[in-house]
């Protein structure tokens, strides 16, 4: 098969609609179950490039949550404290290294996660499909599925739950097209290796890197590769932590992904992990609840004739000034841009935000003020000299 029919576009309005092979060849992938759209393959596609390449720098199996063609999570399998188990909500669950992996990249933001694709890239197994089972998703792809994994699949969404499977062995061509407004543009694939030699180039006075920050930074750099430019990524723990994607300005991706950084952070302040939701909340409730009452915004959950929808017990306020002791305590995140910092108001936010590491291209004619900023809070800082721009 070199093509396959699609329902429609990116909008209901845009058909007819198709993925083929411009040389005639097969597709690389198999529909298992369900419908997958337009959009969804473009998740699909982009979010298996993502694991494919956390698994070969790392050596570890990967996984991605994608949402509108950009990650709002990826992470390769370590070991998950009890405090992380129970902020992403799975310390009820056997966890094999695979659903470790996806646990993580669904928990870095579980608000954009909601209705995300999924992408392994590893044989998804039962442990893996039973976390994403409960979960709201709109399809996964991976290069293969034991038969209970695929099994417990199938039962979502009423039967109608996307499965793709992918060729692992699959070489795209060496150049790309994209048509708009009628006219064709052509590039060369983005075949860049992120390993560590990429990160030897240090220019802060500071310039250790431990083996852990370098795993997160190549992790933060190859979430990059694949999400809508401009974007900054912090990471920690093998995993992103906050992205900020197709943003106009540096500082304001630094911002945005550093505020999901730190809502990472918040959710596993004690006064967080012992909230007490009524039994019957479903999930997508309960994170929206958690990200309310962390922000300011607490009083549209604790206000009476309200507080009883989602909590047993009315929980005590979470003050700014606990939020910002709690926030002093972040430490030890890595920090990733897909293009230089113009400014050292990037790494004044991005230390307010546990930054102690960070990879970026460099080339700004203020790169002298970005060193001297790090060097202010002892931030190692590598230039890697290469831009990773996704569009």
């Amino acid at each position: 098969m070199n093509e396959l029919e699609l329902k429609y576009g990116c909008n209901p309005n845009q058909k007819p609609s198709k993925i083929f092979m411009k040389d005639n060849g097969e597709l690389p992938i198999k529909v298992l179950n369900g419908k997958p759209g337009y959009i969804n393959f473009l998740d699909a596609f982009n979010s298996w490039q993502l694991v494919k390449e956390l698994k070969a720098a790392t050596g570890l199996p990967a996984a991605a949550s994608f949402k509108h063609v950009s990650p709002a999570g990826a992470a390769v399998a370590t070991e998950l404290s009890d405090t992380l188990k129970k902020i992403y909500f799975v310390d009820d669950l056997k966890l094999s290294p695979l659903a470790s992996a996806y646990a993580k990249a669904r928990g870095a933001d579980r608000m954009s996660s909601y209705g995300d694709w999924a992408a392994l890239s590893d044989i998804c197994d039962a442990e893996t499909a039973t976390l994403l089972k409960r979960e709201v998703s709109d399809g996964i792809i991976a290069p293969g599925y034991t038969d209970e994994a695929l099994e417990i699949l199938k039962s979502k969404k009423k039967g109608n739950y996307p499965i793709v499977q992918i060729d692992p062995d699959y070489v795209p061509a060496e150049k790309e097209y994209k048509d708009v407004f009628g006219i064709t543009f052509e590039q060369g694939r983005n075949e860049l290796k992120i390993d560590d030699e990429m990160l030897s180039n240090m220019v802060t006075e500071n310039k250790s890197l431990t083996d852990e920050a370098k795993r997160d930074l190549k992790i933060a750099l190859i979430t990059l590769k694949y999400t809508q430019s401009n974007s900054v990524c912090y990471a920690k723990n093998g995993q992103a932590i906050g992205v900020g994607a197709g943003q106009q300005s540096r500082i304001h991706c630094t911002r945005l992904a550093g505020n999901k950084a730190d809502i990472w952070y918040l959710r596993q302040h004690p006064k967080v992990l012992g909230l007490q939701f009524v039994d019957n909340i479903r999930r997508p409730d309960r994170d929206n609840t958690i990200d309310v009452y962390i922000s300011e915004d607490h009083d549209d959950v604790l206000a009476e004739g309200v507080w009883q929808q989602f909590f047993k017990v009315k929980p005590e306020i979470l003050s700014a000034e606990e939020k910002k002791e709690w926030l002093k305590t972040f430490s030890g995140v890595s920090l990733g841009s897909d293009a230089f910092f113009p400014f050292g108001d990037n790494i004044e936010r991005a230390k307010r935000s546990g930054v102690e590491f960070i990879a970026q291209p460099g080339g700004s004619i203020r790169d002298d003020n970005v060193i001297d900023t790090c060097n202010k809070y002892g931030i190692a800082m590598c230039f890697t000299g290469i831009r990773l721009f996704h569009h």
